[in-house]
């Protein structure tokens, strides 16, 4: 078991002493190729996992920074491919016919629903919006039954502020019953 941890720390080892040595010659390669920086880091990247998972057939090669070039140069190839058939494809078939511009109201709903915090928003979305019970989304969301309900009534009452057509009306004081306060 110790030669076996040995050897994967070994392998890491040299494999990042690969990488630091390669990574930048790589990347610059890539940049002149693509001509985007952000891409040829992704791509570089891309191929320097790929080249992790086969370390161990890899390293056994005459150049394996020949392997990650070429790797990476396929993978850029390959997004290049997909992004002009994706532009080929909406040219030939342009925007989707019919479709139905948004509702002023969905578009309330859906800045009220962002300005929620994550929890309350999710609470609402499964339970109104994808008709989960309570405990569905509570197993889903792995939060207590308890803490479903306390959301869904914490988001709704934001919600119900948010999209009031009348401004928020103030609470009214408390009434004194007896000399004290009646909460």
């Amino acid at each position: 078991m110790v030669n076996d941890v040995d050897v994967r720390g070994d392998t890491a080892v040299a494999f990042d002493a690969f990488y630091a040595d390669s990574a930048p010659r790589v990347v610059r390669q890539l940049v002149l190729l693509t001509g985007d920086v952000a891409e040829a880091e992704d791509v570089a990247q891309e191929a320097f996992e790929r080249a992790w998972l086969r370390w161990s057939t890899v390293r056994d090669l005459e150049s394996p920074e020949a392997w990650v070039r070429t790797v990476s140069r396929r993978l850029a190839v390959s997004r290049w491919r997909r992004m002009r058939n994706a532009g080929v494809a909406w040219r030939r078939h342009g925007p989707p016919v019919g479709q139905p511009e948004l509702d002023p109201d969905h578009v309330a709903l859906i800045t009220a629903l962002a300005m929620l915090p994550q929890a309350q928003r999710v609470s609402i979305v499964l339970h109104h919006l994808a008709d989960l019970s309570v405990a569905q989304v509570a197993e889903e969301t792995g939060a207590s039954v308890s803490a479903v309900k306390q959301q869904l009534v914490r988001g709704r009452a934001a919600l119900a502020g948010m999209l009031a057509d009348d401004p928020p009306v103030a609470a009214p004081e408390p009434a004194l019953v007896h000399g004290r306060e009646d909460l």
